[in-house]
């Protein structure tokens, strides 16, 4: 009886220990919580899944059942809540992350010590790219990021690295024709913009970074429904060329800054003659019309004492005739002509 005594009161402790004590737990602000029972995190009503999501709408058709997912039900920050002995609650931090995007999660001595990511320009320059990566978990997809990758944080910066090192592969510059350029240009040169003509992909990336990231972002989207993180923004802050050819690139650069203020200049001078030409011709324009105009007045003039009458139209002459007379000094008349008085 004693023995039973103590099997049961020792059940008891034991359950007052692993049921009530151990098994009260809160959520703080910045997590969230998966609760499992017997390995199994509960599903939301409906058997909904990650492409009922908008999240989903970033993903290639041919992804969308790779990457199909349970939605889970998520603790939301608070408690105390109460879980069974055969329950285990998964804790996830959701607060916003920055690393190193040379950084290797599994190998801490690739990329020059986690400080410089290399990657290979189209023209077969190594560059190294300095930047970082800003991340979240996101609780929309929690399931994939708990469950359905072993390592998540691998796998995205994974991702990342591989969509960068494609897109610094196969890098163009936007070729945009200045407005007003000049419309002759040498034949060995012909109307290939400036950075065309340098050939050099490293200087293209260094003056895109702007553009470089936002491709990052856009790429990057589907993160959140393939594992769960949402990358929120790349900032790549900067790419060196290799030591071997820095000089060279320096030379290119001041060779192309030579040729671009030749250029600008002489697009200014040309504007500027375009423009002087417009005015000179405007200004003859108007005094042919000032010249004009009191022909046309008087062309109108005739044709009324014309529709007056023969005789108006010879009194009107007489008149012009006797100012004129009035003007001269010495009139020289031939032996033939008949003149009335």
């Amino acid at each position: 009886m004693t023995i039973f005594f103590g099997v049961v009161v020792g059940f008891l402790v034991w359950f007052v220990l692993r049921v009530i004590v151990l098994g009260i737990y809160t959520v703080d602000q910045n997590e969230r919580a998966v609760k499992t029972t017997f390995g199994r995190a509960e599903r939301l009503p409906g058997n909904k899944t990650t492409l009922d999501d908008p999240s989903a709408e970033f993903l290639k058709p041919e992804e969308r059942a790779r990457y199909s997912y349970p939605q889970v039900r998520v603790i939301q920050p608070g408690g105390p809540y109460l879980k069974m002995p055969w329950q285990d609650i998964r804790k996830i931090s959701i607060a916003t992350m920055t690393v190193n995007m040379a950084k290797d999660l599994e190998d801490s001595s690739a990329n020059s010590g986690g400080t410089k990511l290399d990657a290979v320009t189209k023209d077969q320059l190594n560059t190294g790219m300095t930047g970082q990566i800003r991340y979240r978990v996101s609780e929309s997809n929690l399931y994939a990021f708990l469950f359905g990758i072993k390592r998540p944080f691998v796998h995205v910066t994974a991702y990342f690295v591989s969509v960068l090192r494609q897109k610094i592969a196969n890098f163009e510059a936007k070729r945009t024709q200045p407005s007003g350029a000049v419309a002759a240009v040498p034949a060995d040169l012909g109307s290939a913009p400036v950075s065309e003509m340098i050939g050099v992909s490293i200087n293209d990336l260094r003056k895109n970074l702007r553009d470089l990231n936002e491709y990052m972002d856009l790429e990057c989207r589907s993160t959140l429904a393939r594992y769960g993180v949402l990358l929120e923004a790349s900032l790549i802050t900067g790419i060196d060329p290799p030591p071997d050819v820095e000089s060279a690139l320096a030379a290119i650069n001041t060779a192309h800054n030579q040729v671009s203020s030749d250029i600008s200049l002489a697009q200014a001078s040309a504007d500027q003659k375009i423009e002087q030409s417009k005015r000179a011709v405007e200004i003859e324009s108007l005094k042919a019309q000032a010249e004009v105009e009191p022909i046309k007045l008087l062309a109108a003039e005739l044709s009324q004492l014309h529709a007056a009458g023969a005789g108006a139209l010879q009194a009107y002459l007489r008149n012009v005739r006797l100012k004129l007379f009035e003007k001269v000094q010495d009139i020289y008349l031939s032996s033939q002509t008949e003149v009335q008085r």
